[in-house]
């Protein structure tokens, strides 16, 4: 795998709910579940960061294009950081191979997964992983699609 220096990083812009946070915080009374309801919340208030990583073999270049809805992130030659709940998607290609993936989303599980924050998906020679820091396994997300798009 190549090294953090060639990748592509995307901050998502955090959604904050303060009045969420108010009322949680607000009651006199301990509220059965108030804990876990404020750590339920923990992921909306943290900055993320999606690594897309070159793991592609002999030097092979990488192009990534990453957006969402409502922002364009553009066209990287790889070598992205995301705050927020937007659904992310990116398409990357490679020679004449090309795969597209949703890379960051709003979900729970998939919050455990990342590393503090850190979302970290490696394109190699067979597919697209994405690292599980839970499991300490990279797991194959996307095989490659052959010919153009």
């Amino acid at each position: 795998m190549n090294n953090f220096c060639n990748n592509i990083i995307f901050f998502i812009p955090v959604q904050v709910i303060v009045i969420a946070l108010l009322l949680l915080s607000s009651s006199s009374e301990p509220i059965k579940g108030h804990h876990d309801d404020i750590n339920s919340l923990v992921p909306y208030f943290k900055t993320w960061h999606v690594h897309t990583i070159n793991g592609l073999s002999n030097g092979k270049i990488l192009l990534v294009h990453c957006k969402s809805k409502d922002n364009d992130l553009g066209i990287h030659n790889l070598t992205l950081s995301v705050t927020g709940r937007t659904l992310f998607w990116c398409y990357m290609t490679y020679d004449n191979f090309h795969a597209t993936l949703n890379v960051f989303w709003d979900n729970p599980i998939f919050f455990n997964k990342c590393n503090n924050g850190d979302c970290i998906w490696i394109a190699k020679d067979d597919g697209i992983y994405f690292r599980n820091f839970a499991t300490k396994v990279d797991e194959l997300r996307q095989t490659w699609g052959q010919g153009p798009l």
